[in-house]
């Protein structure tokens, strides 16, 4: 890598190179979790000590709070431009996706954008991460996947509570890289179909369930395969998953070996190569528009 490592050690990078993901503790305050979370309860109105005015086992929650990940949370715009590069490959424009529905992303802010996990399933059996436990996807429902799309440039995590064992944690399969990258690889046309992606799944051994301490930051390869979980634990589970987008394409076959971001090289390092000369034969069909 050219740039210099900001927070991650040599360990989580090369963690990340092979398994997919790294996590990097201590990237929220607590005092700012607990204020954005007391908010959230107001917000639905719902009573943190009355179990039974949570009407929704779980809730996917607007922005109402956003800051720059610069100002909230040095450490994670670290880790991020260690992951990706450098902060001149992460896209600072605003954009709005046409989809279903407008969401905005922005990859240099985090929000109180929770997805809550109140008692999802707490009435049905705990499985634990496999093939049978279902759920399995890749993000990005608005773009054409390719094997170097720029549009879900990563998967991160962000815990505002503590998350232990059957309580909500996202499932992870990290040998799923390696079978998303060879697929993608194998269709240079390009894949509009999101439900491809899950049935890989099936071609997976290695199961995680991730949990974690507020304050968390879990930086994940976009060819992550993942899924919630049931919340059997008592305790109510925040999270955020912010997109992050890169200025340009994934390059897997840069001139200079020492240029390659984290991504690049574990996305090499599925396909089992140095470097690979990728060039989409279909239109990327990027489905935004920038209003920022």
């Amino acid at each position: 890598m050219a740039h210099r490592l900001q927070v991650l050690t040599p360990d989580d990078a090369r963690h990340f190179i092979e398994k997919g993901y790294v996590r990097v503790k201590g990237c929220v305050d607590p005092a700012l979790a607990k204020k954005w979370t007391d908010e959230a309860y107001t917000r639905l109105g719902y009573d943190p000590k009355d179990r039974s005015t949570w009407t929704k086992d779980i809730v996917w929650m607007d922005r109402h709070n956003i800051a720059a990940i610069k100002d909230i949370s040095p450490k994670g715009w670290a880790a991020l431009c260690d992951v990706t590069g450098g902060e001149d490959r992460i896209d600072h424009r605003i954009m709005e996706i046409e989809s279903q529905h407008f969401t905005t992303i922005d990859s240099t802010e985090w929000s109180d954008a929770f997805v809550v996990n109140f008692k999802r399933g707490e009435d049905k059996p705990w499985l634990p991460p496999s093939p049978a436990s279902g759920g399995w996807h890749k993000d990005g429902s608005f773009f054409r996947h390719f094997l170097d799309s720029r549009e879900q440039g990563l998967l991160t995590i962000v815990y505002w509570s503590d998350v232990v064992h059957k309580g909500g944690g996202t499932f992870v399969a990290p040998d799923s890289i390696k079978v998303v990258a060879n697929y993608l690889a194998d269709h240079p046309e390009g894949v509009d179909d999101g439900d491809a992606f899950g049935k890989l799944i099936d071609q997976c051994q290695e199961f995680e369930e991730i949990t974690g301490e507020t304050g968390d930051f879990i930086i994940l390869h976009p060819f992550m395969l993942h899924a919630s979980s049931n919340n059997h634990s008592g305790n109510v589970r925040f999270m955020t998953n912010p997109p992050v987008v890169l200025r340009e394409p994934m390059n897997l076959n840069r001139e200079n070996p020492a240029d390659f971001s984290l991504i690049e090289l574990a996305t090499l390092h599925a396909l089992g190569r140095d470097r690979y000369d990728f060039r989409p034969t279909s239109p990327r069909e990027e489905r935004w528009r920038v209003i920022g």
